[in-house]
């Protein structure tokens, strides 16, 4: 790599991330690996290492993802969480790819096309997110019979999406009531693949009878979604309100602490390219950070471009923590009192600044933060002790 900035993606872990999660959830038949987005920005070969966890159905967001997806396993099942345009309806079936059908007229127009070989589907249900799906039962009842009677159409399965976790509202409760009025005139036992959870309502609640798929996105990545209640005024506070939400909005039952032993599997780092030594009242970069004692700034090329802001606030060399103190574009300046040399390797987020606490110093969820790491950030993906640099 030519910048030496780089993201290290520990295959091994995300291996054992499934492994655990299928150890303490045994009781789906199918594993759905959410990989979209570049596998949450970890890299496409991570696709490898999940099924070797035990994934046994991927789900992306695009047909391109999903065509980037299958260059890495031929075989493996592959849901379009999108309906598809039709016009590319011919790469779907050379592809051997799963599609979304979300309403009566897409299914029409899908009916006039030429399907030269089997198509698998899965019809999505609105049951309250309404972002996209059926929400008429009879409607639903038409789709059914419709692919049931089609020669090359599969009605492989059927979803939803939950809006919340409902641990404290009403919306998750709601939702599965509307789910099963809505797929009311059909058996759902004839469909072989019934999906609705995801990563926080597979741990926040019990599993529903009628799934036999669970969606398996951020916890794969090493976030168990466990929460656990402090001491503190504050936290008992905030344990009473939750407790007086569930009773007035009769809740269903949650399980909101864990014993799920993944770990993240992310980690970013850079390298010193710069080092200029400062006088205290010197000031610095962009929006002219002012030193407050004699030391050394030091250079690093990532910047916000990559996804990398000055409130990140620190980062770390052989442990030690340096604050940041100006960003842009490109490159990221650090303040430290002691001298480092050019080429020294600095940790962003890793073993001592972890993905979490950077979280919280910038106010964003993992979903957000390992999402804006941008591709041009090099992929070094490790697995079995072999690394290989990837430029996606």
């Amino acid at each position: 790599m030519q910048r030496k900035t780089y993201a290290l993606i520990d295959g091994d872990q995300l291996e054992k991330n499934v492994k655990e999660i299928k150890r303490k959830y045994p009781d789906y038949k199918y594993y759905i690996g959410v990989v979209k987005n570049n596998c949450y920005h970890h890299g496409m070969k991570s696709i490898l290492n999940l099924i070797e966890g035990g994934v046994n159905y991927l789900a992306v967001s695009s047909l391109e993802e999903a065509l980037m997806a299958r260059k890495y396993h031929s075989s493996i099942p592959i849901l379009c969480l999108e309906p598809i345009d039709l016009e590319f309806i011919d790469d779907v079936l050379n592809s051997d790819i799963t599609i979304t059908v979300d309403s009566l007229g897409y299914l029409k127009s899908l009916e006039e096309k030429d399907l030269y070989t089997k198509l698998k589907i899965h019809l999505k249900i609105d049951s309250g997110m309404h972002r996209l799906g059926f929400t008429d039962r009879d409607e639903v009842e038409e789709a059914y019979e419709k692919i049931r009677k089609h020669p090359k159409m599969i009605l492989e399965g059927i979803y939803s999406h939950f809006a919340t976790l409902g641990i404290t509202d009403p919306h998750w409760d709601n939702q599965v009531k509307s789910f099963l009025e809505i797929t009311g005139l059909i058996d759902l036992k004839q469909i072989p693949i019934v999906h609705f959870g995801r990563s926080a309502t597979l741990v926040e609640h019990p599993k529903l009878p009628f799934c036999n798929g669970i969606r398996l996105g951020i916890v794969m990545y090493g976030f168990s979604q466990s929460r656990k209640d402090g001491t503190d005024l504050k936290s008992k506070l905030r344990v009473l309100k939750r407790n007086y939400l569930q009773k007035k909005n009769h809740c269903s039952k949650t399980i909101l602490e864990n014993d799920l032993n993944v770990k993240t599997a992310f980690s970013l780092y850079s390298t010193i390219i710069s080092e200029r030594k400062v006088k205290a009242g010197d000031v610095v970069g962009y929006n002219t950070y002012k030193v407050e004692e004699d030391g050394y700034i030091y250079t690093i090329p990532i910047g916000y471009a990559d996804g990398v802001t000055k409130s990140f606030g620190e980062v770390s060399i052989n442990g030690g923590r340096f604050p940041i103190v100006s960003d842009s574009m490109d490159m990221i300046l650090f303040y430290a009192p002691i001298f480092l040399e050019v080429g020294m390797k600095v940790e962003i987020m890793g073993q001592f600044i972890s993905l979490q606490e950077v979280c919280r110093k910038t106010n964003q969820n993992a979903y957000h933060l390992l999402n804006q790491i941008q591709n041009r950030v090099v992929r070094v993906h490790k697995s079995k002790e072999e690394k290989e640099e990837i430029y996606y």
